[in-house]
C-alpha cells in the first residue's frame, strides 16, 4: 500500500529483544503498582437504544501493542524530508553504519540485534544526534522506521562510562513502553558493560539524596520529575542528552505534557534534545516547540493514499442475521485464506464470534477489556495461521501485518464520536487487506439508511465508488474473487 498510514509495524529491537543481562539494570520490583499488565483505557459512551458505540483504543496501549506483535522492519517506501536548522549546513547521510565511526563495543551490537545497514529515518538521523557539536531534533517516526535503535545508539554514543552519574535521560509515557526502549538499551549494549542502566519507574523507590552511578535513566515523567527535583536521584544539570519518546501518546495522558516540559526546564542549555512522534497534528507540534529549541526536523512525507489495490463492495441487508447471512454466503462462495472482521461493539464481536464458531469456522476474538499481553498472543495466534478468522473491535485497526489476510469485512462501519464516516479507521480497517503487492477484498455491511450515509460519505472522502454485491448470488460472489 501506498501510505506510511498502513506501514505501522514496529522496530524489530523494541519486539524480539530478551534480557541479556550484560547490563546491570537497577530493575523495577516485580509485584509493585507498575508492573501489572496494562490493559487499555478504551472509552465507550452511551447512545439512545442503550447499546454502546465501539471503544476508542488508548494511546499508549495501542502502541505497545504494536511493539510487541511486530518482528521486523518496515520496508516502507516514504520519502524521509529533512528540514535543517541550519539550511546552509551540509547535509549528511550515511549508508553503512561504519560511517559513523562507532565504538566497536556499539558496532557488534547493532549487527547482533539484526541490523545490516541503517533505516531511512536512521541515514539522516544517525549523522544529526551524532555530530559534534550536538544537533538537536524532531522527528516524525512511525513504528517499524528504527527509530528507538537510533536514540539508543545516540545515548550509548555520548556516555563517558568513566563518570559515575547520569549523563542521559529518556522518558517515555507509561512503564511498558519505558520496560521496551531498556530492552533495546540492554541488546545494544551487550558489549559495552561499563555503561549501566537504571529505571525511574512508580514502584522503584528509592532514597532521598541517593546519587545513582548509572550513566543511563529511562523512565515515565513523573518518577523522573521526582528524582530530578524533590528527591535529588538525578543531577539534571549533568544530563547531556535527553530524549521524549512517543510525544503523541505523552499529551494525550493526563499531566504528561506539564511534567515534561518541567524535567526540559532543568536541563541545561547545552544539552542534546530529542523528541520523537508518530504523528503531529498542531498540538503535538506546539508541545514539540516547548520542548525542543533550534531542531532540526525530519519527517516522513505522506504518500497519496490510495485504494487501487482493495476491490471494495456493499451488501444491503436488515439486520444482523441478514448480515450474517451475507458473511456466511461469501465464505461459501470464494476461498478465502484469512479474513478480518470488525464489529462496533464488544457484544456484537462476541455474538459473531459465536455464530462463526457455530458454523465450524476457526475463530480468534479481540477486544479492549483484554489485557494487551493477551491481544499479542491472540494476533500471534493468527499470524501463525491457528485460527482463520479474526473478529475484532477497533483495538485492532491498525498495525498488523499479515500477509494471508485476503479479506477484510467491516460488520460494522466506523463512525467517530459525532456519528459521522470515520475515514482514517476505515482506511486502516481496509488496509489490513491488499498489501504485500497482492490484491484484496473488502465487504461492507450495510443495515440502515444511516449507515448508508455513512457508506456514502467514505466514496466521497476517497472520491471512490463502492459497488453494490449481492450476496444470494453465488456466481457474482465468485466474480469478486478473480
Amino acid at each position: 500500500m501506498a501510505t506510511d498510514s498502513w506501514a505501522l509495524a514496529v522496530d524489530k529491537q523494541e519486539s524480539t529483544t530478551d534480557s541479556f543481562g550484560s547490563l546491570v539494570i537497577r530493575s523495577p520490583p516485580r509485584g509493585g503498582g507498575d508492573a501489572a499488565p496494562r490493559k487499555a483505557k478504551g472509552t465507550t459512551k452511551q447512545v439512545e437504544n442503550g447499546t454502546k458505540v465501539e471503544e476508542k483504543e488508548d494511546k499508549a496501549a495501542q502502541s505497545l501493542l504494536n511493539k510487541m506483535i511486530h518482528t521486523s522492519l518496515v520496508n516502507t517506501t516514504n520519502q524521509v524530508e529533512v528540514l535543517q536548522r541550519d539550511p546552509k549546513s551540509p547535509l549528511y547521510s550515511v549508508k553503512t553504519f561504519e560511517e559513523l565511526r562507532l565504538k566497536d563495543e556499539l558496532l557488534r551490537g547493532v549487527y547482533d540485534m539484526g541490523f545490516n545497514r541503517p533505516s531511512k529515518i536512521q541515514e539522516n538521523a544517525l549523522p544529526m544526534m551524532l555530530a559534534e557539536p550536538p544537533q538537536n531534533l524532531i522527528a516524525q517516526s512511525q513504528s517499524g522506521t528504527g527509530k528507538t535503535a537510533a536514540f539508543v545508539l545516540a545515548m550509548l554514543s555520548h556516555v563517558d562510562p568513566a563518570n559515575k552519574w547520569t549523563q542521559c535521560l529518556c522518558i517515555a509515557p507509561t512503564y511498558e513502553l519505558a520496560l521496551q526502549t531498556g530492552k533495546v538499551i540492554e541488546q545494544m549494549g551487550k558489549f559495552y558493560p561499563e555503561v549501566k542502566l537504571a529505571y525511574a519507574i512508580r514502584g522503584n523507590k528509592l532514597d532521598r539524596g541517593t546519587k545513582l552511578q548509572e550513566q543511563i535513566v529511562i523512565g515515565t515523567p513523573g518518577t523522573v520529575l521526582d528524582w530530578c527535583s524533590k528527591l535529588k536521584i538525578i543531577d539534571p544539570k549533568k544530563i547531556s542528552v535527553f530524549v521524549l519518546d512517543e510525544a503523541d501518546v505523552m499529551i494525550a495522558t493526563q499531566g504528561h505534557q506539564d511534567q515534561s516540559i518541567r524535567i526540559q526546564r532543568m536541563l541545561p542549555n547545552e544539552c542534546q534534545m530529542l523528541l520523537f512522534s508518530a504523528t503531529f497534528e498542531d498540538s503535538v507540534w506546539k508541545f514539540a516547540e516547548r520542548v525542543v529549541p533550534d531542531p532540526n526536523i525530519i519527517k516522513l512525507k505522506r504518500e497519496e493514499e490510495t485504494l487501487d489495490t482493495i476491490k471494495q463492495y456493499y451488501v444491503l441487508c436488515n439486520d444482523k442475521d441478514e448480515k450474517f447471512t451475507a458473511l456466511c454466503n461469501i465464505y461459501g462462495a470464494i476461498t478465502i485464506a484469512q479474513a478480518m472482521i470488525f464489529c462496533h461493539t464488544r457484544r456484537t464481536a462476541g455474538w459473531l464470534s459465536a455464530e462463526l464458531t457455530k458454523e465450524g469456522h476457526v475463530v480468534a476474538l479481540l477486544s479492549g477489556e483484554m489485557t494487551v499481553e493477551q491481544r499479542a498472543a491472540i494476533i500471534e495466534r493468527f499470524r501463525e495461521g491457528k485460527e482463520k478468522v479474526l473478529v475484532t473491535t477497533n483495538v485492532c485497526s491498525r498495525g498488523i501485518d499479515i500477509e494471508q489476510v485476503s479479506v477484510v469485512i467491516n460488520f460494522d462501519l466506523p463512525i467517530d464520536k459525532d456519528g459521522n464516516a470515520d475515514n482514517e479507521t476505515y482506511l486502516h480497517r481496509i488496509g489490513r487487506t491488499g498489501r504485500f503487492g497482492k490484491r484484496g477484498l473488502a465487504v461492507n455491511m450495510i443495515d440502515s439508511k444511516h449507515s448508508m450515509n455513512i457508506l456514502n460519505q467514505i466514496e466521497e472522502h476517497f472520491n471512490k465508488k463502492i459497488n453494490k454485491l449481492d450476496t444470494d448470488d453465488l456466481d457474482e460472489i465468485e466474480k469478486i474473487s478473480n
